[in-house]
């Protein structure tokens, strides 16, 4: 607790300081983070290797270039993220300067994830360096072995008078958030989301919380089942399904259903082959204790297995595993899956699809498959989720122009590109006055009459563009 303390008081005192505030100082922390990722690619590797026995192909393309160009587009936007939005006036502030300005908001605690251990916990540091910040990381400690690395190489590369990475367990997380901070973002479950709200209200601590949910995959209408079956897998299977925008379960008819099986087979032996068990891409479950439950999950379920099934604890290995008539009331329905196991869902309309959404928490992640403009746009309007993609999956988060973010029970705020700069800034809003025009404030002054309130109304009225004329 007291070396915790020591930490949070040391960059407390640096915010203070100003040290932080500077462009260039954010800049050269930015610059210094990317060194960082490009002088140990290959020691990061090695770590998500260790750990999840995550591919390289995967863990490049979801880990090291997610940060990497973050990193580019936070830097190559962050003078014109950092200037003063000036706000339209009215006559009573014509002569004044009325603007937003953004104000970091001091030491921030950033509480990682173990699915993606790299970029869960550099991405929203990024957008904290960039707002101008002071932070503590929390790596996860079920990713124990890159979490190790994040703090051997963090002090190496950023200053260490604004930046500190903290490890431990789940004692350590409670300990840390006793402790007052200016912000508090946390990726992970509904569960310790909750905790982590409670031990932010004793001080009024704003919080984003990333977390997961069931995120539904809606086929319907004309499509290429084909190049579906593809993306799907691709989508669901990618880092072994431990991914929290992952598609958790299909929603088509019994047609879409009998075609979409064997385009599912085909896929999944074209990525992985025959024994998907021996296929180097294929990743493995992070611990066994998240392995048994969803060896548990599966046992329960009263679905039909038609692809997969296989799985052994010892090597924290499940099969690419697909089940079919799988009953709203099934154990694969009772919580986020979390690993490679699809239940398909039978639906007889696409209204009855809509409803069975939204009957349920909103998703961190919407999919809809479909040729037809019309049922992608009915889905859209119709539901509510963090983010929302058709015929695909997952690619709506990478792109740093897009907001991630859940709503309702998947979460709540966002961050990525300029949203984690907005996250993690203080929007102050600024009125520059002169003395001028003091001969127009006596119409505020007491003694009020019906006369200067009048000519009040009519200067501090916000005009009304487009409106026409006025009804008499």
């Amino acid at each position: 607790m007291d070396g915790q303390q020591a930490v949070i008081d040391r960059l407390r005192a640096s915010f203070r300081s100003g040290i932080s505030l500077p462009e260039q100082f954010r800049l050269g922390q930015l610059k210094a983070l990317l060194t960082l990722v490009t002088d140990n690619e290959q020691q990061i590797l090695e770590a998500l290797q260790k750990d999840l026995a995550k591919p390289k192909f995967e863990a490049i393309l979801s880990e090291v270039d997610m940060v990497i160009n973050e990193l580019s587009y936070t830097i190559s936007h962050l003078k014109s993220w950092m200037a003063p939005e000036y706000v339209e006036k009215n006559l009573a502030t014509k002569l004044d300067d009325c603007f937003v300005r953004r104000e970091p908001l001091g030491v921030v605690l950033i509480i990682g994830a173990w699915n993606y251990p790299f970029q869960l916990i550099l991405l929203p540091l990024i957008g904290t360096i960039a707002a101008g910040n002071c932070a503590i990381v929390k790596p996860s400690e079920i990713s124990v072995t890159t979490g190790k690395l994040l703090a051997d190489l963090i002090p190496k590369y950023l200053s260490q008078e604004c930046y500190a990475v903290i490890c431990g367990g789940i004692e350590e997380t409670k300990k840390l958030l006793e402790n007052r901070f200016d912000h508090i973002f946390y990726t992970g479950s509904q569960a310790v989301g909750r905790s982590v709200l409670q031990a932010a209200a004793v001080h009024l601590t704003p919080v984003t919380l990333e977390l997961g949910g069931k995120c539904p995959c809606l086929m319907y209408g004309k499509l290429d089942i084909q190049a579906a079956a593809k993306r799907l897998v691709w989508a669901k299977f990618f880092n072994a399904g431990q991914s929290c925008v992952a598609p958790d379960y299909v929603l088509c008819n019994r047609q879409t259903c009998e075609a979409l099986v064997p385009a599912l087979r085909q896929a999944l032996e074209a990525f992985y082959g025959q024994r998907p068990r021996e296929c180097d891409d294929m990743g493995r479950i992070v611990s066994q204790k998240h392995c048994a439950r969803l060896v548990s999950l599966l046992e329960r379920s009263t679905g039909k297995v038609v692809i997969g099934g296989e799985t052994d604890k010892e090597e924290k290995y499940i099969a690419p595993t697909v089940l079919v008539d799988v009953k709203e009331t099934d154990a694969l329905m009772e919580e986020e899956i979390f690993g490679p196991i699809l239940p398909i869902i039978s639906i007889d309309t696409l209204a009855d699809a809509i409803s069975f959404v939204n009957a349920r928490e909103k998703p961190l992640a919407l999919y809809v498959f479909s040729d037809e403009s019309k049922v992608v746009h009915t889905v859209l309007e119709q539901t509510s989720s963090g983010g929302f993609c058709s015929n695909d999956g997952i690619v709506h988060m990478c792109l740093p122009g897009l907001p991630f973010g859940g709503v309702g029970n998947s979460g709540m705020g966002s961050y990525h590109g300029r949203w984690g700069f907005e996250t993690f800034s203080h929007r102050r809003a600024c009125m520059l006055r002169g003395w001028g025009l003091e001969r127009v404030n006596v119409l505020r002054y007491p003694p009020y009459t019906e006369s200067n309130l009048g000519w009040l109304r009519w200067a501090t009225g916000a005009r009304r563009q487009g409106w026409g004329c006025s009804v008499m």
